[in-house]
């Protein structure tokens, strides 16, 4: 019984966890619309929506990139004797 108990515990954690990074996305999604949104009617411009959405989905995924290659770059701050983080995700 403890295994199912275990696995089911896994499994519910795993979808909390899918549903807080997907509320996590729409939220950033939605704040970069209005930065963009915003940011093309203080320079003059007035983009269709298309355009907009577009271009916040790429600074989304840009910013979800960066995300990911952050632990790779930071981590490595010249000082090659101190390796107590060991991830193997990022290595």
């Amino acid at each position: 019984m403890s295994s199912i108990r275990r696995l089911l515990s896994g499994l519910l954690a795993s979808v909390v966890g899918i549903l807080v990074i997907g509320l996590l996305a729409t939220v950033v999604f939605a704040v970069a619309i209005f930065v963009v949104s915003t940011g093309a009617g203080l320079a003059g411009y007035e983009p269709s929506a298309d355009y907009v959405v577009l271009a916040a989905a790429l600074i989304v995924v840009a910013v979800i990139l960066t995300g990911g290659f952050t632990p790779r770059l930071s981590s490595n701050d010249g000082d090659d004797s101190s390796d107590t983080f060991d991830d193997r995700t990022y290595n």
